[in-house]
């Protein structure tokens, strides 16, 4: 049985072992020169997948402010917080990035 994840997911590079996933194995969110600082606002604490759906149209790309952030953010959910400011890539990145 295969598993196979779209290009938006976290679980896109992670291998299968069996039917179940190994080692989640995010890609790289390098810095990049046009990144934008932003500052989590209350609506968005502990809600990633909407900043994401916002921000790219796509919740499934909630993964990427913990990836892009990680020295921030080791919980992507729960370090989420309003008041913390972080960096995000530009459309145009996760694009090339991700390949779409």
């Amino acid at each position: 049985m295969s598993i196979l994840y779209g290009k938006s997911s976290p679980y896109y590079l992670t291998s299968q072992v069996g039917s179940y996933l190994g080692v989640i194995n995010f890609r790289n969110i390098p810095y990049q020169s046009d990144d934008v600082q932003f500052t989590i606002t209350s609506q968005y604490e502990f809600r990633p997948d909407l900043l994401a759906f916002d921000l790219y149209e796509n919740v499934n790309l909630w993964w990427v402010f913990a990836v892009r952030n990680k020295d921030l953010i080791k919980d992507p959910i729960y370090d989420f917080l309003a008041g913390q400011t972080i960096y995000l890539p530009k459309m145009s990145t996760l694009k090339t990035i991700l390949g779409n």
